[in-house]
């Protein structure tokens, strides 16, 4: 063997072939090629619900059964050609051509057609790029733009084939009730609301039997497909073969015209007033349809003559120049012949009870176009049976644009040889009423007009069977998607995975549109929802073409995102001609199911376009962020938070947060830190779970922003670079808010206070604010409301105007809303307090604030015994921490002795305080006043000095005792009138620019706060943040 190769024991992972010994240890995660084209070459199409079920059956592996992949012919185009040639075809399409015209006509089947080729191109796009399983449109939807508008276009998708499932009933009993058996009514057809009932209860019916059929046996309806697609191909075949015919004979239909109306032929034979039997003249039968027992007559009848006409005059007859213009007109208008003449009645009469022919709605070009539109529909076919093609990427397009380039020459062709053929008023006629009551196709039909009664009812019958078997399978994959929480219950079925809850909502959906009970009301409906349906592949294709994404690489070619574009528009014009109110309601349920799946859906990343979309926007918006420098009316604090993580990696001061969304009300940007101790190779793991913590704690204080943790070789330099490189472009922080340390002093070592200066001073080199939270554990929750109280700033230095911002940003949460903000500035010797009280209210209404003003005079007063003790103590304790090297022990304990005698020495001192005189500030100062309180002071001191001074104080540094007298003095005003605010905001002292200082700074920050609850420390960032300006 070779001398490199390690031949140890670990025959396990000893691979043999030694080629591959440079990658051995990384096998597990990165497989070797050979093995994962194999396991590509075994990919089955099963979904893994179905797999598990197969496998469970007998608790042994099964042989997968291979079943036989189908090619374009049978596996794409002819289910796309069942799909959409169907009822409107057999039972609207002449109505459509008589009422709007052949040119009409023309307009509505070439725009839903280019409306469905466009559609069909972006399809064809999205589902060559790369292996759509079972579940076609909506998978292919969701895949591409993401779960929300998967989710909701998917449900459209599902409730366009549910009232699928009812338009295909309804047409099916039309043709039962109007032409197979007229007399099986259950109500008297005497008027049209009876007619309205009829539907509806012989509906249900049907519907209830054909969901017993799917939920028997699936298989059958699938085998019987065959058949449904022969009846719809002969039921066309014979109307070319009619048409054709027309050329040689004409067929033997007439209609019955008084004066240009036409009338209702099934109550008569003979279209005439009288008749002569045996050579006597008799009445005939539609004469006493318009004339009583006493021989009164209608006027309209009297004055006009009957005719007969032919109904199909013949393809050469010339009658295309009449059908060229449509005939539109409110409901109950009569249809009558516009060239023929005739002589008007000049009473009224009573025209609804006379066998004329009627226009039973309102008709007008919109209105058809919502009808017809779903004729076009079922392009969808091809790919929701993608995992039966033998080669899905080639099949799906073509086999889809031949079906609809197919479909549409049929629809085009009917159009023109219709109107060509047909009597405008047989046109219009729209239950053949005046054809001896058959449908209008089939008396063009060869060679009789039952090819087309018994053509069209299977082929409505099996389209119905489809989408009631189509439908329930939908809501299954979007169910079991786990997108939508509430439909959960409808991913379970039946043991061989038949959907069985999803079944009966389906059934439940299909009633509704049952209860309708009328072909042309609900056909708009399913337009609605396959248009929104198409109106997103159309999206999703534009999306990714623009997006370029990496992944995008279809195999078909001749796609482009304009072509995408224009179907895009066209299905959105569409949905507003065909219906602008149902256009409405379906676009409120996508947008209500859309931020439904956003709020409470489950969070799924399918590497869709519209977070590409978002990633560009965002890019965009970042580039532009840092082009021009922000202005000041601009500026919100951007937060980064120094969180720390707690020895179990959870957040120390949730609090921190809390007061973070306070102060941000969700806008801006906020990112929360933390820092691990260690390199990232060994807590890799904590720096992933103290973000998922970071994460939690967020949403549970409703947080919005990022989060992050970083594992530095020490807590110091790991802030340090959040706090240079946190952000991105122009989405930087400006202010960095963390706790107060509050066990800086009782610490074993000085880790705590360095860091927390070093902070403070890194802060001010790169301009950024500080806020610091002291007692953050005290802040309020986002749950408390605070039932009054004050917001105190002590506004001492001015470093931005950022004090008067902050109280301002927090008043705006409902939680500090009721509190009054208070602002105290302090005033000196030589300062005019009353006009710095004016300047301040000033200055506050320009800036648009509400505020109380207040200054506090503070006099130079002599240094106090309790200030000297006060310095002396630190610096002390300095002194001993650094010179003595004491074990660990006991500096903590040295430590803690010293703060208690020093807590002690400091309540004393109050103590005597209290006892003492009130303090001498005096609202106003004249110039007498000044000197004398300057020259009283000076005599004091000397005095003071002579004999108070002990000797130990000599010694100490003087910047120190001054710095502490400044400390003690303003914590003394701040305590008389802030005591019992509920927030007090302070300027925040630099730390000395001598790193020797440096012990002594948190002690002075300590002072200044003492006896206090709740302090924000407040550091600018050295730049104004507020303007008085518009």
């Amino acid at each position: 063997s070779s001398q490199f190769i390690n031949s140890d024991d670990d025959g396990e992972h000893y691979y043999e072939g030694k080629n591959m010994a440079l990658f051995e240890e990384e096998m597990e995660s990165h497989p070797m090629v050979s093995s994962l084209l194999n396991k590509l070459a075994n990919y089955t199409n099963l979904t893994q619900g179905v797999r598990e079920h197969e496998e469970a059956e007998d608790g042994v592996r099964r042989v997968a059964v291979v079943v036989p992949q189908m090619g374009t012919f049978i596996g794409v185009y002819l289910p796309c050609m069942q799909n959409i040639l169907g009822v409107i075809l057999f039972l609207r399409l002449t109505w459509i051509v008589g009422t709007a015209g052949i040119l009409g006509s023309f307009a509505i089947v070439s725009i839903c057609c280019i409306c469905t080729l466009l559609t069909a191109i972006s399809m064809s796009a999205i589902a060559t790029n790369g292996v759509v399983p079972a579940g076609g449109s909506y998978y292919m939807i969701s895949r591409s733009l993401g779960p929300e508008f998967g989710g909701a276009v998917g449900l459209c998708f599902y409730l366009g084939t549910t009232f699928a499932g009812s338009m295909y009933i309804l047409g099916t009993i039309e043709i039962l009730l109007t032409y197979i058996v007229p007399t099986a009514t259950v109500f008297k057809e005497s008027q049209n609301a009876a007619m309205l009932n009829n539907m509806r209860v012989y509906g249900t019916c049907c519907l209830l039997l054909m969901a017993l059929v799917v939920f028997v046996g699936v298989k059958y309806v699938n085998k019987l497909a065959l058949v449904f697609l022969a009846c719809v191909f002969l039921s066309i075949l014979a109307t070319y073969a009619g048409v054709i015919k027309t050329i040689i004979e004409q067929p033997d239909y007439n209609v019955c015209l008084l004066g240009n109306r036409s009338l209702k032929n099934d109550m008569f034979e003979t279209c005439a007033k009288t008749r002569v039997v045996k050579n006597k003249t008799e009445f005939t039968d539609l004469w006493s349809l318009f004339c009583d027992s006493n021989a009164t007559c209608d006027e309209y009848f009297d004055l006009n003559n009957l005719t007969e006409i032919r109904a199909i005059p013949g393809l050469l007859s010339g009658v295309i120049k009449d059908n060229l213009w449509g005939d539109y007109g409110p409901a109950g208008m009569l249809i009558e012949k516009k060239d023929q003449l005739s002589v008007e009645a000049q009473g009224t009469s009573n025209d609804m009870n006379k066998p004329y022919v009627f226009n039973d709605i309102a008709t007008y070009f919109t209105l058809l176009v919502g009808i017809y539109f779903p004729s076009v529909t079922g392009i969808m076919a091809g790919s929701n049976r993608s995992g039966d093609l033998r080669d899905a990427q080639r099949s799906i397009p073509i086999g889809t644009i031949m079906a609809i380039v197919t479909t549409s020459f049929i629809y085009i062709s009917c159009v023109v040889l219709f109107g060509a053929c047909i009597e405008g008023v047989v046109l219009r006629d729209k239950y053949g009423y005046s054809v001896q009551k058959n449908p209008v196709i089939g008396i063009l039909a060869w060679p009789s007009p039952w090819v087309i009664v018994i053509g069209s009812f299977f082929s409505c019958c099996g389209a119905g069977l489809q989408s009631l078997t189509g439908a329930p399978r939908l809501l299954q994959a979007i169910a079991r998607d786990g997108v939508i929480p509430f439909l959960q219950v409808f991913g379970h079925g039946k043991a061989n995975g038949e959907p069985t809850w999803a079944l009966l909502l389906t059934v439940g959906i299909c009633e509704i549109g049952i209860l309708i009970a009328s072909l042309d009301a609900v056909a708009p409906i399913l337009s609605m929802f396959f248009l929104m349906c198409y109106l997103f592949v159309n999206l999703a294709c534009a999306v990714q073409t623009l997006l370029r994404t990496p992944n995008w690489r279809p195999r078909f070619k001749f796609y482009h995102w304009t072509l995408s574009f224009l179907g895009m528009s066209l299905c959105l014009s569409l949905m507003f001609i065909c219906s602008w109110y149902y256009a409405l309601v379906a676009m409120v349920i996508a947008g209500c199911i859309y931020k439904y799946i956003e709020y409470r859906g489950a969070v799924k990343e399918w590497g869709d376009g519209i977070r590409g979309l978002s990633l560009n926007a965002a890019r965009y918006a970042l580039i532009r962020l840092e082009e021009a420098p922000l202005h000041t009316k601009n500026w919100r604090p951007q937060l980064l938070v120094l969180c720390k993580l707690d020895s179990d990696l959870k957040v120390k001061h949730p609090r921190l947060l809390s007061f973070t969304t306070q102060l941000k009300a969700g806008r801006g940007l906020t990112i929360v830190c933390s820092v691990l101790e260690g390199t990232y190779m060994t807590r890799g793991n904590d720096v992933k779970t103290g973000e998922q913590n970071l994460k939690a704690a967020m949403a549970a204080e409703k947080m919005k922003g990022f989060s992050h943790v970083v594992a530095s070789s020490n807590l110091r330099d790991g802030f340090s670079l959040l706090i240079q490189s946190a952000g991105l472009g122009g989405m930087k922080h400006n202010s960095v808010l963390m706790a107060w340390p509050a066990g800086w002093g009782q610490a074993r070592d000085s880790s705590a206070r360095r860091n927390f200066i070093e902070t403070v001073r890194e802060t001010t080199a790169a301009q950024q604010a500080l806020l610091v939270a002291k007692n953050i554990d005290h802040f309020p929750g986002n749950q408390e409301r605070l039932k009054g109280g004050t917001i105190d700033v002590w506004w001492i230095v001015h470093d931005g105007g950022l004090l008067m911002l902050l109280p301002f940003l927090l008043s705006q949460h409902k939680v500090w809303r009721k509190c009054q903000m208070r602002i105290f500035t302090v005033a000196h010797m030589d300062d005019n307090s009353i006009q710095m009280k004016k300047d301040l209210q000033m200055f506050l209404y320009q800036l648009r604030l509400d505020a109380v003003v207040e200054v506090v005079e503070m006099h130079e007063s002599d240094i106090s015994a309790f200030t000297y003790e006060k310095t002396l103590v630190m610096e002390q304790r300095s002194q001993m921490l650094k010179q003595m090297q004491l074990s660990r022990t006991e500096r903590e304990r040295e430590a803690q002795l010293i703060h208690d005698r020093n807590t002690a020495s400091h309540s004393k001192m109050n103590d005597k305080a209290a006892g003492a005189t009130p303090d001498r500030v005096h609202m106003t100062w004249t110039k007498d006043k000044l000197v004398n309180e300057r020259n009283r002071q000076r005599e004091g001191m000397g005095v003071k000095d002579m004999f108070n001074m002990r000797p130990e104080w000599e010694n100490l540094s003087q910047s120190n005792v001054r710095r502490m007298h400044t400390a003690v003095k303003l914590n003394e005003a701040v305590l008389k009138k802030s005591r019992d605010s509920q927030l007090v905001l302070l300027n925040m002292p630099g730390p000395p620019k001598n790193k020797k200082g440096d012990d002594n700074y948190m002690e002075f920050l300590e002072v200044l706060m003492d006896g206090l609850d709740r302090v924000l420390l407040v550091r600018g960032g050295g730049r104004e943040v507020i303007t008085i300006y518009s």
